[in-house]
């Protein structure tokens, strides 16, 4: 039925008022250091490595992944796990390598990284990029993934969910990044619980159709037995997913463009430790991976769950829209339904609590870039910290009600998550390329880097579309490979520049490196070997 019923109205305002209250309180103890820069939009460092690790998970989790990633579970199988696993590996080298030369040098932004590293021209450039892509791919998606759960096993209205989204997240927002990080380590608490709940009931009541009980064990071996195609993670080439996730390239190409730049190079996502020492930052992004090993449970079995049932003649006009079509992304709302009243309040609280909590990271971000690297630099030089803080908060709510007017024409998406990861991907191979070639290349210079950023789009544009202008002529590339392709291209364009080039960079532009700083602990080396080890034991298994 797609309703809530009293018990699951009371626990999700229990969630809601409970979330709000401990976010009042948090800024209420901090409300001073709220009103400058450094504490609205970096928690002044004051994060500990509990909440950094669980307000990156919960920033990254959200409608895409219990929404999009369990419609991709449906379609495709445990191979869309590929991008949770290999975040985990990510975020090591990330913790290793990024984050250390972010701190050394006091970077804030990564536009700021842009600006001190390479010229201002090439910071406003992709300051710009960046904006128009959190607010118009990241925030769109996600409140339109959101609002369609919602509205899905509510009986809301599409309309009304997009507005309760954006309100919700709004408030949250303008507490500022301390309130955002320890509201996080609630929402992420929430999420996961309710997510086994979710998964745990799912694998139940799949054993119980196929006559083994209430036994999750029994509904694991079902799901094996009904669909081994769906427990691989490596697809072969004429494989019919292929183009979405081809080979190995998910191992050693495009997907490591897709997530360097996305845990290393993302404002949002390196905002959270950007403000703490670098024991405190690695401690949490380290947490973060463990998290990462933990999210396929939750938002991928459950997809595979809803095909094995569909595949056999259950959930049929569930899983189509308006014109008779499959359609993967209803495979998470469909399962919600099924739940008992209060648990599916749990479920509920849990989706909200991802969504929610993505959206006001990334609106904090959007309001950190836009006052700091926009307003600060070209609006008024000589803003105080107090009305760059201001200015931050009208960018919440202006970034979030350009979101919603706009997401209402994603309704004709089939699975929002490729979407999401296709089209964030036209810009992720320049980004990459600019910061590695900035980090590890001396001689790299602001006129290589700046055709970088304006040549990432183009270039990405013109791999995807070229093959139906030429009717076939040019190779239909996966996208992931059409990543890698964009990424050399770019990369080999911009030594070509540095090498050509008759100036070279002022040593003060020149990023400070110490051989130091990339020195781990044994406890760090012992629990990142222990995450590489999962994740071999991950790929040999589900090969």
């Amino acid at each position: 039925m797609n309703q809530l019923a009293a018990a699951d109205y009371i626990v999700f305002l229990l969630y809601f008022v409970g979330i709000i209250a401990y976010g009042y309180y948090i800024y209420n103890r901090n409300r001073s250091a709220s009103a400058s820069t450094k504490g609205f939009f970096l928690a002044e460092g004051s994060l500990t490595w509990w909440a950094i690790g669980a307000s990156l998970i919960a920033s990254n989790i959200s409608a895409e992944h219990f929404i999009g990633m369990s419609g991709s579970g449906f379609a495709l199988g445990l191979a869309i796990s590929t991008y949770e696993w290999m975040a985990a590996a990510t975020l090591i080298i990330v913790a290793v390598f990024f984050i250390p030369l972010y701190l050394k040098n006091g970077i804030y932004t990564m536009p700021q990284f842009l600006s001190k590293r390479y010229n201002d021209q090439v910071s406003t450039v992709m300051a710009v990029f960046w904006l128009l892509v959190y607010v118009f791919v990241n925030l769109t998606s996600i409140i339109y993934l959101g609002a369609l759960a919602i509205t899905s096993i509510s009986g809301f209205s599409f309309g009304f969910c997009i507005a309760a989204l954006v309100v919700f997240s709004v408030i949250v927002t303008l507490g500022g990044m301390k309130v955002i990080g320890y509201t996080d380590v609630v929402q992420v608490c929430v999420l996961i619980i309710g997510g086994l709940v979710t998964t745990y009931l799912a694998l139940s009541l799949l054993s119980e159709k196929f006559g083994y009980g209430e036994n999750i064990w029994g509904g694991l071996s079902v799901l094996r037995k009904e669909a081994p195609e769906h427990f691989h993670m490596i697809f072969p080439k004429g494989h019919p997913y292929y183009k979405d996730l081809p080979g190995l390239s998910v191992l050693i190409g495009g997907m490591w463009i897709n997530n360097l730049n996305y845990w290393g190079c993302n404002q949002y996502i390196t905002q959270r430790a950007l403000g703490a020492d670098l024991s405190t930052a690695r401690k949490g992004i380290l947490f973060a991976a463990f998290l990462k090993l933990l999210v396929p449970v939750i938002a991928v079995l459950p997809g595979i769950v809803m095909f094995v049932l569909h595949k056999n003649g259950l959930f049929q006009a569930e899983m189509q829209n308006s014109a008779g079509e499959l359609k993967p992304d209803q495979a998470y709302p469909t399962l919600m339904n099924l739940l008992p009243a209060g648990l599916k309040g749990i479920a509920f609280a849990a989706l909200t609590a991802a969504i929610v909590a993505s959206l006001a990271g990334k609106a904090n971000s959007i309001s950190t870039i836009f006052s700091l690297d926009i307003y600060g630099k070209y609006f008024d030089k000589s803003a105080s910290e107090k009305k760059l803080v201001a200015v931050g908060r009208i960018a919440v709510v202006v970034a979030m009600l350009l979101a919603a007017i706009v997401t209402p024409l994603l309704k004709t998406l089939d699975q929002a998550y490729q979407f999401i990861q296709e089209y964030v991907g036209f810009i992720s191979p320049g980004v990459l390329a600019i910061f590695l070639l900035g980090f590890c290349w001396k001689r790299t210079t602001s006129a290589a880097a700046m055709t970088g950023a304006l040549l990432t789009i183009p270039i990405s544009t013109l791999l995807k579309f070229l093959p139906k202008m030429t009717q076939g002529r040019f190779p239909d590339f996966p996208f992931l490979d059409r990543m890698s392709i964009a990424f050399v291209l770019i990369v080999g364009i911009m030594v070509l520049m540095s090498l050509l080039g008759r100036t070279r960079p002022a040593a003060s532009s020149l990023m400070q490196v110490d051989a130091s700083m990339f020195k781990t602990s044994i406890g760090f080396r012992l629990v990142s070997m222990l995450i590489i080890g999962i994740l071999a034991a991950l790929y040999t298994i589900f090969w």
